[in-house]
């Protein structure tokens, strides 16, 4: 959502009334997750998407019928073997979607939201999408997240010391609920519907509330000011990290060498973990590319020390045993050491500084997903799996947890009917 919103304060600073698609569930295989979504504006104009094309046309009738006075609403599209060319999810899944007007106040919400990530504060919005007071919204924006980074478990507390909350869904007694719901989804990154009783009580189906969660996107430290390091830097951005390069050698850790980067830090690895380590958590990556003992042995040491996610080194086989035997014996256990990826990157026969970048991401979406790395047409099953996602969300979507991620595949296919109905 957050993604649209540079149009949206276009369209609606023009006096255009907006509508706004969102993802909020997924049966079975989908192109995209909860939380992707799509504005149509009454003059026709749209912008983002809720699927890879396939329903798109049909949104924007929805859409347009919901800003010419009709009510909010929950719509679904699915796969219909009756009818090969009705509007559907040619993947054989089926997606919801809620549609509603942009209100003044829901607008409001909107950049508080977008206002909180852009100054590193996790957010979130709860919407609710069935039931009584369909398209009432609450949101809440975090405290600040301190060094950029802070490990999951301390999102809940942070939040909640720092919470600034606004809106009502309707009922005291669901507010409560749904406001300890929101903390909790937050800490972990999901996004997803949850259904309550009209007073917030457990166990109920009155209400569904879709709870859509925002953070400062994960961190990729990258120790080593080296030309592999700038590829690795560009890709890094590319798929929504918060890149750093360090190295202690002033001469090579500088803007200029490295203008892809959001910093660029003059210091020795190990130093630098021992100021921020504390704060990185299983979204983020740390990538030591320096290729030297004196700088690779502190570093890794450092970086095991962390609850980041994925850590890997670069070097040959030969240079990892030998790295190996120097972090043994600096106290380093066996079971530490396989949380290494070394030597770093899947094996693509990469050879080029961007080839061996794209080698080292895949392994990193390889760690998030808990999937191996093989060609799709030799596999079965769904080509996307709700449980793991897309790769790594940031302002635009929760964050899925680095190597902490089980997957689940639906045993049938879901036939629901392809044209839109409403819920």
């Amino acid at each position: 959502m957050l993604d649209l919103v540079p149009d949206l304060r276009g369209w609606l600073g023009g006096g255009a009334r907006v509508a706004l698609a969102r993802v909020v569930d997924l049966d079975g295989s989908g192109p995209r997750l909860p939380g992707a979504a799509m504005a149509i504006s009454d003059d026709g104009r749209v912008a983002g998407s809720v699927s890879g094309g396939c329903i798109e046309s049909a949104v924007v009738t929805e859409a347009l019928d919901v800003l010419d006075g009709g009510a909010a609403r929950l719509v679904r599209f699915g796969y219909s073997d009756d009818d090969a060319v009705a509007v559907g999810l040619t993947c054989g899944g089926t997606v919801h979607l809620f549609i509603e007007v942009i209100t003044a106040s829901r607008w409001a919400a909107i950049e508080r939201i977008a206002a909180a990530v852009a100054e590193d504060r996790p957010a979130a919005v709860a919407t609710v999408v069935a039931g009584p007071g369909a398209g009432a919204w609450v949101d809440l924006a975090g405290d600040r997240a301190g060094d950029r980074a802070v490990p999951a478990e301390a999102t809940a507390d942070r939040a909640q010391a720092g919470a600034a909350w606004a809106g009502s869904l309707g009922d005291p007694g669901l507010d409560r609920v749904v406001r300890r719901d929101v903390i909790g989804e937050m800490a972990s990154g999901r996004s997803g519907v949850r259904r309550y009783g009209s007073s917030g009580e457990a166990g109920a189906d009155d209400v569904a509330v879709f709870i859509e969660t925002f953070a400062p996107p994960p961190r990729m430290i990258i120790f080593g000011a080296i030309d592999f390091t700038a590829a690795l830097a560009r890709v890094g951005k590319i798929l929504g990290f918060h890149v750093t390069v360090c190295d202690a050698r002033a001469v090579f850790a500088t803007s200029l060498r490295f203008p892809m980067a959001d910093q660029v830090l003059v210091d020795w690895p190990h130093r630098y973990l021992d100021r921020c380590g504390a704060a990185l958590g299983a979204n983020d990556a740390v990538c030591v590319l320096t290729h030297d003992h004196k700088f690779d042995v502190p570093a890794i040491a450092a970086a095991l020390a962390t609850r980041c996610g994925y850590i890997g080194a670069l070097g040959s086989r030969r240079t990892t045993e030998e790295r190996a035997r120097r972090l043994r014996a600096a106290g380093v256990t066996d079971a530490a050491l396989r949380r290494v990826r070394a030597p770093i990157g899947l094996d693509l026969g990469a050879r080029t500084p961007e080839e061996t970048a794209i080698a080292i991401c895949a392994e990193i979406i390889t760690v998030r997903t808990g999937h191996a790395a093989g060609p799709l047409r030799d596999g079965t099953g769904p080509l996307h799996d709700a449980s793991t996602g897309s790769l790594i969300r940031s302002p635009t979507g929760g964050l899925a947890r680095l190597g902490d991620v089980e997957a689940e595949f639906p045993p049938t296919m879901p036939t629901k009917p392809a044209r839109p109905e409403r819920e």
